[in-house]
C-alpha cells in the first residue's frame, strides 16, 4: 500500500523547484520536479519512472541504496497519472525522452491515482473522445493543442502587428450572416435569436470606423454533416480592410498562412515529427500560391489529368490495402503468441489498431474514387464545388491554391458583382494543400447600395433587419473586403490530422457533445 504524503521523507538534498522544460538550463543541479506518473517500470534494483510536468517529460531513475530505500518499494507500484514530487540531481542524456534524466534522491507521493482509464495498451477512438478530459494527458493530444496555441498566438500577432484593431462581434444575432438553413436558433428573452455563424457584418461596420480590424471568436454553424472537417462549434478569425480590392485581399490571406507556417516550424518542428507530419510540406507553404478561376477550375476538374491522378490513386492505395493486410496478420499473431513479452504484445496490439484504422480508411477511399471521377467528369459549370473536388485540386497542387469568381448563385448576398462578368462575384476559397481543402473563403463586398438591395430581394431577406448594414452603404462606402479562416481545419492540415475532432479540446458535432 502506498505511504500518505506526510510519510515520505522531506527533499534529501535543498533543491530548486522547476519544470522539465528548463532543465537544459540546469545540468547537474539538484531540483525538485512536480508533475504525474506517465509510465514506470521496475527491474531489480532500479526503476524508472517517466514523469510528464506540463512542459515535458522526463525520465526519472531510482537505484535502491539507503537514501531511496524508504520509498523504492512504492516507486515499484505507483500507479499511473499519480501526482508526485521527485528530488534529484539533472543528468543530460540523449537517449532519454527529453534528452536529460533526473537521478532520483527523494519522492513525495502527493495524490496516488486510482485506475486510469487510458492505460498504454491500445483504445479506440470512440473511447478516447468519451475520456476526452483524460486524453488530454497523452502525447499526441498534448502535441497538437500546444501547436493549436501557437497558431492562435501567431494569429493575434499577425494583425495586432500590423495596426488591425480587435473588435468583439457578438455571438446572438438577429438574423443571417450566411445561408438561413445552418443556423442554430435560441429563445432570446421570449423573441427567436441565433448562433453567430460570422462576425463578419459587423465588421463591415467597424472597418468604416478603424479602417483595418478583425474579430475571432466561436462560431456555429447547424449543419447537419458528419464529415471529418465538420463542427458545429469552431473558432474563426475574421479580418475585414477598407479600401481594398479582391486582390488585396487574397495578398493579406497569402502572407497570413505564410506566417502560420514559419511560426510552427520555428517553435514545434519536433512535435510536428513526432505527429509523423511530413515538415517539407510545411516548408512548401511559400508565395506566391496558385490561383485559378473558377471557370479554370471547372475545366480542370472535367480534364483528363484528373481521371488520370485518381485511377494512379486508386491502384496505390489498393497497393497499400494489400500491405496492410500482411501487417495486420503479423501483427495479431505477435500479440497473441506465446513466449512474447508483454511490452512487445501491448506494443504490437497498438499498432495493429493503428493499422485497422489506415485500411479501413484506405478502404472508404477506394469505394469513393470511382464515385469522385465521375463527380469531376460531369461536374456542371454552376454548381458549388463539393468536397471531393476541393480534394482533388488541392492534392494535385504542391502548395495552397486560390479559387476564385464563382458563380453569383451559389455564393453570399454580400459578395461583391464582378462588374465584367454579372454572372460571378468577386470572391475566393483557399485549399489547403495536400487534400485538405477549404481553410479560407472571403470576398469583396458589395459597396453598392442598389446592387446590395437588388441582391437581397432576389434572396428574398428580409429587408428590415438588415437596414444598419444598408446604412453602411448609404454614407461614405467603399470598396472593402475580407475572409474567414477556420482554426480547427487550419491546424488539421498544419499538424496532417485525417480528422478534426482531435484538433479542439473539447470537440461539438452532430450528435456529440460529451464531456
Amino acid at each position: 500500500m502506498l505511504r500518505s504524503p506526510r510519510s515520505h521523507p522531506t527533499l534529501a538534498r535543498m533543491s530548486t523547484v522547476t519544470t522539465i522544460d528548463r532543465l537544459s538550463e540546469q545540468n547537474e543541479q539538484d531540483v525538485t520536479l512536480q508533475g504525474w506518473v506517465y509510465n514506470s517500470r521496475a527491474s531489480g534494483k532500479i526503476a524508472f519512472i517517466i514523469l510528464r510536468d506540463g512542459t515535458g517529460m522526463c525520465q526519472c531513475v531510482i537505484e535502491k541504496n539507503e537514501q531511496t530505500e524508504p520509498f523504492f518499494g512504492d516507486v515499484k507500484r505507483l500507479p499511473q497519472e499519480t501526482a508526485v514530487e521527485v528530488t534529484g540531481a539533472v543528468n543530460k542524456e540523449e537517449r532519454s525522452v527529453g534528452g536529460y534524466e533526473l537521478r532520483v534522491t527523494g519522492l513525495k507521493i502527493v495524490h496516488a491515482a486510482g485506475d486510469y482509464p487510458i492505460t498504454p495498451k491500445p483504445h479506440g477512438v470512440e473511447f478516447l473522445m468519451k475520456h476526452r478530459h483524460l486524453w488530454f494527458r497523452s502525447k499526441r493530444p498534448w502535441h497538437i493543442l500546444r501547436i493549436r496555441s501557437t497558431i492562435i498566438d501567431q494569429i493575434r500577432r499577425f494583425y495586432n502587428d500590423r495596426g488591425y484593431v480587435l473588435i468583439d462581434t457578438p455571438i446572438f444575432a438577429p438574423a443571417a450572416g450566411e445561408g438561413a438553413q445552418t443556423l442554430f436558433q435560441v429563445d432570446y428573452f421570449g423573441d427567436p435569436v441565433y448562433l453567430a455563424q460570422t462576425g463578419q457584418l459587423y465588421l463591415e461596420a467597424a472597418c468604416m470606423a478603424h479602417r483595418k480590424v478583425y474579430c475571432f471568436g466561436p462560431t456555429f454553424r447547424a449543419e447537419k454533416s458528419k464529415t471529418r472537417r465538420h463542427l458545429t462549434e469552431f473558432w474563426m478569425v475574421e479580418p475585414e480592410i477598407a479600401f481594398a480590392s479582391l486582390t488585396d485581399v487574397m495578398d493579406v490571406a497569402e502572407e497570413f498562412i505564410c506566417s502560420i507556417a514559419q511560426r510552427v516550424l520555428a517553435d514545434h518542428r519536433d512535435e510536428l515529427i513526432e505527429l509523423g507530419r511530413n515538415v517539407e510540406e510545411i516548408e512548401a507553404i511559400q508565395k506566391p500560391f496558385h490561383r485559378m478561376t473558377y471557370t479554370e477550375a471547372a475545366d480542370f476538374l472535367k480534364g483528363p489529368k484528373v481521371k488520370e491522378y485518381l485511377e494512379r490513386d486508386l491502384a496505390d492505395k489498393t497497393a497499400r490495402v494489400a500491405e496492410l493486410d500482411a501487417t495486420i496478420a503479423e501483427l495479431e499473431e505477435t500479440a497473441g503468441k506465446q513466449g512474447v513479452k508483454q511490452w512487445q504484445k501491448d506494443k504490437a496490439a497498438a499498432e495493429a489498431i493503428d493499422a485497422r484504422e489506415e485500411r479501413s480508411d484506405l478502404s472508404e477511399q477506394i469505394t469513393n474514387i470511382p464515385h469522385h471521377v465521375k463527380l469531376a467528369a460531369d461536374f456542371q459549370w454552376g454548381s458549388d464545388l463539393g468536397g471531393s473536388d476541393e480534394t482533388i485540386l488541392s492534392r494535385m497542387h504542391d502548395r495552397p491554391v486560390f479559387i476564385t469568381h464563382y458563380p453569383k448563385a451559389c455564393k453570399a448576398f454580400y459578395m461583391r458583382e464582378d462588374r465584367s462578368d454579372d454572372r460571378v462575384v468577386e470572391c475566393f476559397d483557399l485549399l489547403a494543400s495536400q487534400g485538405f481543402g477549404e481553410i479560407i473563403g472571403g470576398s469583396a463586398r458589395e459597396e453598392d447600395y442598389d446592387r446590395l438591395l437588388a441582391r437581397m430581394k432576389h434572396e428574398k431577406l428580409p429587408v428590415s433587419e438588415y437596414e444598419w448594414y444598408l446604412d453602411l452603404r448609404r454614407y461614405g462606402s467603399v470598396p472593402h473586403g475580407g475572409f474567414g479562416l477556420g482554426v480547427e481545419r487550419t491546424v488539421a492540415w498544419i499538424c496532417g490530422l485525417k480528422h478534426i475532432r482531435e484538433t479542439i479540446p473539447y470537440p461539438r458535432m452532430m450528435g456529440k457533445f460529451y464531456p
